[in-house]
């Protein structure tokens, strides 16, 4: 039996991703947990372009990179960046 699931939001919950991230291989490097909706955002931190926005379940992008598992209690209104994949994660408050 694996970990029990990290995030207060359910598995099937809708979140943005990116093409570059699910279907090319980049690390999401910004994480941004909105104050308006509570909606989710996993990003590549490049040039978001909606085109290339992908909504998927929550799990979709936990199954991709389960390091995101340290930000399930970013709060509202905040996001979190990191440099690279191995890199740290750093908070603070969305402007």
């Amino acid at each position: 039996m694996g970990d029990p699931w990290p995030f207060a939001d359910p598995p099937q919950v809708s979140v943005v991703t990116q093409r570059t991230i699910l279907k090319e291989g980049r690390p999401i490097l910004l994480v941004i947990h909105d104050e308006e909706d509570g909606g989710w955002q996993f990003l590549d931190g490049g040039e978001f372009r909606v085109e290339a926005a992908l909504l998927v379940g929550l799990k979709t992008v936990f199954d991709h990179d389960a390091s995101i598992a340290t930000l399930a209690d970013l709060p509202l209104g905040w996001q979190a960046q990191r440099a690279g994949p191995k890199e740290p994660w750093k908070r603070h408050k969305s402007e």
